[in-house]
C-alpha cells in the first residue's frame, strides 16, 4: 500500500499547488505529467494520482460546497491552504472512491497533516472527514 500513499501525497501536492498558483488542478497535474516524461531525474505520475486529481475536479464544487458546510467555524478561505486541499482530496476519496475503506482514508490523510500542516491540523481534518464518513449514506442521496 506504500504506492497508494505515494500516489495520495502527490495529489495533495498537486492539489496545493494548483490553490497556489491559482490554477486548475487538471493543469497542474498534465505539467506533472509532461514534467516526468521529459525528466527522467522526476518520478512518473501514478494511475491513482491521476484519477484522485481528476475525481476531486470532476467533483470540485460539490466538495468545497460540502466542506464549507461542515467547517464549523471556518470558512474555506480562511482555512489553511494545506489542510484545505488535504480536506478536498479526502472528501473526494471518502465519498466517491468505494474501493478504499474509510478508515484507510481518514488516517491517510491525518498523516498528510501531520506531515504537511499544523499541530492542530490532524485533530481539524480527522473531526471533519469524520462527520463526512458519518453523513456519507445522506450525501450519497442529495445526488452526489
Amino acid at each position: 500500500m506504500a504506492a497508494r500513499n505515494t500516489a495520495r501525497k502527490r495529489a495533495f501536492q498537486i492539489l496545493f499547488e494548483g490553490d497556489q498558483r491559482g490554477t486548475d488542478v487538471l493543469t497542474v497535474l498534465a505539467d506533472w505529467v509532461r514534467h516526468a516524461r521529459s525528466d527522467t531525474r522526476q518520478p512518473p505520475v501514478s494511475e491513482y494520482t491521476m484519477e484522485l486529481v481528476e475525481g476531486y475536479a470532476e467533483h470540485a464544487s460539490r466538495i468545497d460546497e460540502l466542506i464549507a458546510q461542515y467547517a464549523v467555524g471556518w470558512t474555506l478561505d480562511r482555512m489553511p491552504v494545506v489542510d484545505r486541499n488535504i480536506l478536498r482530496l479526502g472528501a473526494y476519496e471518502l465519498i466517491w472512491v468505494d474501493e478504499t475503506p474509510d478508515a484507510v482514508v481518514l488516517d491517510e490523510m491525518v498523516q498528510l497533516a501531520k506531515e504537511f500542516s499544523t499541530d492542530e491540523s490532524p485533530s481539524f481534518v480527522n473531526g471533519l472527514l469524520g462527520r463526512l464518513k458519518d453523513l456519507k449514506p445522506s450525501l450519497r442521496r442529495d445526488g452526489v
